[in-house]
């Protein structure tokens, strides 16, 4: 089906147009902070080291100025929990982006299939009809519907009070498989925040084991590996999930409204067939 086709490659240009972005904000933000230490040693050559703003000494009070902090940064202090959660937004981002080209009403309802069935129906014309459901380029959730309910037409000896059971049957069949393909989305919703409080389980007990290795008396640095990952970790999970979620049940509610909206179009195609003994 049209809504079907190429849908790995679309999935695959959306998750590489991520990681794209990803890189490029990484870069950026490098370059932003070489920058900044560009014009600081710049300013440090006008003057002597060793020297103050009215030459005096200021020996043994010069210390490195810490360096700006990127996007790739504070993703790295995520772990392996944190990479998890990143390609996980990574799929999430490409089955947003398929199911917005294909969840459609041009897609699963394109209007010039429901012309062309609409005249070729209203004229009697089954075979005709049945042809055009099997074209590859009209290949739509519409017309499946409506191929069903045909051949159990022209198959059945009482094909016209049983048209409609088939029709019913064939609708519910697209529309689970619609349903399905959303089931991803809620999937990664629901696993991307268990993932980011395991990152934080994990960080907490990184933190107090290095306190149990120091006797107690760790240093500040030396447990800011640990909490750091426990706090980006919630805070991937946490802008992973929300979105996605919403995405998730945008895309549901979509269903519903394009499902509803096809069943009246194809009763209204299929009304000739009703009064056809």
């Amino acid at each position: 089906m049209r809504y079907r086709q190429d849908v790995w490659k679309r999935r695959w240009a959306a998750t590489w147009c991520l990681v794209c972005l990803l890189i490029i904000s990484a870069h950026w933000g490098r370059v932003s902070s070489g920058g900044q230490a560009w014009g600081q040693d710049g300013d440090e050559t006008l003057v002597d080291p060793g020297l103050g703003p009215a030459g005096q000494g200021t020996a043994g009070t010069d210390r490195a100025e810490p360096r700006s902090r990127t996007l790739l940064d504070t993703i790295a202090d995520g772990g392996m929990v944190g990479l998890l959660i990143l390609l996980l937004s990574l799929v999430s981002v490409g089955f947003m982006v398929e199911h917005g080209l294909t969840i459609r009403k041009s897609v699963l309802m394109p209007e010039p299939v429901l012309e062309e069935l609409d005249q070729l129906l209203s004229q009697g014309r089954i075979d005709e009809a049945v042809d055009a459901c099997h074209a590859p380029q009209n290949q739509s959730l519409v017309a499946s519907v409506v191929l069903a309910g045909l051949e159990r037409y022209r198959g059945s000896e009482f094909g016209f009070a049983e048209y409609k059971a088939a029709v019913e049957e064939a609708g519910e069949d697209q529309t689970g498989r619609l349903y399905r393909k959303t089931e991803v989305l809620g999937l990664i919703g629901s696993i991307a925040p268990m993932l980011g409080l395991m990152g934080t389980v994990l960080g907490m007990i990184k933190a107090f084991n290095t306190i149990a290795a120091s006797g107690g008396a760790a240093k500040p640095d030396e447990l800011a590996g640990g909490i750091g990952q426990a706090l980006v970790t919630t805070l991937m999970g946490l802008v992973v999930a929300i979105p996605t979620m919403v995405a998730f049940s945008y895309y549901r509610n979509r269903i519903d409204s394009l499902v509803a909206e096809a069943g009246k179009r194809v009763e209204q195609i299929m009304m000739p067939l009703g009064r056809r003994r």
